[in-house]
């Protein structure tokens, strides 16, 4: 016979492991939700990766397990394991079985393709210090720099280069070229910048450098102000980003041209505002990157916020993300080979 305390422990145990079981249930559904829909009103929620709150879920449903001992609870979990390895971005870019990164100092062609290395970095205004020389180590040929005072673009440009460079600045930001930049245009309302580069292979290639507005950074999620403030930040930087991809539209059509759109884009990498991109636009990290994708913040690297976008004329061979000790995001690095005249 059981006593009391072992039957109040019985039903304690069933009844909590089956609430846990319908919570774990409910979230996972909310979150797939808001991931795969991307409401605007939930943007809150999605700033944070998918992950972190699978590992969440994941946890309730395994102390349900625990409690319960039944299947479903089992199911559950694994149901959670599948949609975290599937649904997040960074599995994404670790699925990238093969794929090696860019070597320090850089490599002129790969399968007799020239190859065209792409960087760009958020440097805090050098608040933490100066980046240069973790900039010079890639051998870069187009340069992409954010939060940065024109001084030292052109400081960057000469040794990069050996006063032989070429580049050009709006606001806070710097397009650094190995190679000479034909033309000029600047978005005035944005930190955004484009630029026409002579390549020497006969061709041009438009690159945008994009500094697309501040990320809202309250986690209240108790607090309704906080939902708004994310969902108007969202709103601010589509309306941003359009107006960058109509400019872009008039100037450098992606289906005639070779379109270069990297930066800090401010927003996380399953953010709806990517969409926009979609259709014209590949995200070249997840053409060929490898290792951990995430830029921000440097010690704890969360989300990937630094983005390079190709249009079809070009293909990503290879890509990193790498830890600079002088800014607080991270350095991206792309090789690039062009697929089509």
């Amino acid at each position: 016979m059981f006593s009391p305390i072992s039957l109040y422990t019985i039903r304690f145990r069933r009844y909590s492991g089956w609430l846990l079981v319908l919570l774990s249930f409910f979230f996972h559904i909310f979150t797939v939700y808001c991931f795969s829909k991307q409401p605007d009103r939930l943007a809150a929620f999605t700033v944070l990766p998918l992950w972190f709150w699978g590992v969440i879920g994941l946890s309730i449903a395994v102390t349900a397990l625990l409690l319960l001992r039944a299947s479903l609870s089992l199911i559950l979990s694994f149901i959670w394991i599948l949609t975290i390895f599937v649904g997040s971005d960074e599995a994404k870019v670790l699925s990238n079985i093969g794929t090696r990164a860019p070597i320090k100092g850089g490599s002129a062609t790969i399968s007799g393709s020239p190859i065209i290395r792409v960087l760009t970095l958020n440097c805090k205004n050098f608040t933490e210090g100066n980046p240069t020389n973790d900039i010079l180590a890639w051998n870069a040929d187009i340069i992409l720099l954010q939060e940065i005072h024109p001084y030292f673009v052109k400081g960057i440009c000469d040794k990069a280069y050996q006063n032989k460079g070429f580049y050009r600045v709006h606001h806070s930001s710097g397009i650094i070229s190995r190679w000479p930049i034909k033309r000029d245009g600047r978005i005035d309302q944005f930190r955004d910048h484009q630029c026409t580069i002579q390549t020497p292979y006969g061709s041009t290639i438009e690159v945008m450098n994009v500094h697309l507005g501040t990320a809202a950074t309250d986690a209240r999620l108790w607090l309704r102000e906080c939902w708004r403030t994310h969902k108007n930040n969202r709103l601010f930087r589509r309306n941003e980003l359009g107006a960058i991809l109509q400019t872009l539209d008039t100037t450098a059509s992606p289906i005639k041209n070779a379109v270069i759109i990297g930066g800090d884009y401010n927003a996380p990498a399953q953010d709806a505002t990517y969409r926009l991109m979609d259709r014209d636009y590949q995200d070249a990290y997840l053409q060929a990157g490898c290792g951990w994708s995430n830029t921000f913040p440097r010690s704890l690297p969360m989300m990937r916020l630094d983005h390079i976008y190709i249009s079809s004329q070009l293909k990503c061979v290879r890509a990193t993300a790498e830890t600079v000790t002088n800014s607080d995001h991270r350095i991206v690095v792309t090789d690039l080979i062009r697929v089509r005249p």
